[in-house]
């Protein structure tokens, strides 16, 4: 997973979606000879109505499979979050996920997205990146 300063989580390492497109922080996960393992980026919620100042959302999540660090980096950006002064962090998982990194860091499902028909119209092209016509899971940390 290491990525050169400057270059932000790599495309390759993402299942679902391109790279975010900003962020207000990220945080990430060393191991004891301080090579950084795992890495998430927190910025303002994609879906209007819960861009209210008071919220965030995890945009992203990636690591190199080590163990417990995506728990540990979803614990860590509520931390950081509330210390900014946000009232709530939330994300999403699709279908098939099991989200026991979530559940490892006690957040907890608070509604169910039914699958979107996708982005796309005749008047604004879009590609479709994978990640259409699949339900969702909101998760709010505790």
């Amino acid at each position: 997973m290491s990525n050169a300063p400057g270059e932000g989580v790599r495309a390759d390492l993402d299942r679902h979606h391109p790279p975010p497109a900003g962020q207000i922080f990220a945080v990430g996960a060393a191991d004891e000879t301080g090579t950084l393992r795992a890495v998430a980026i927190v910025g303002r919620p994609v879906a209007r109505h819960l861009d209210d100042g008071a919220t965030l959302e995890v945009t992203r999540t990636a690591s190199d499979g080590t163990r417990n660090s995506n728990s540990l980096l979803y614990g860590a950006s509520w931390r950081a979050a509330k210390a900014l002064g946000y009232r709530r962090l939330v994300t999403y998982t699709q279908d098939g996920e099991s989200g026991a990194s979530l559940r490892g860091a006690g957040w907890r499902i608070i509604a169910s997205r039914p699958p979107r028909a996708g982005w796309h119209s005749p008047s604004r092209p879009q590609t479709d990146h994978g990640n259409d016509r699949v339900t969702r899971l909101l998760w709010e940390a505790p």
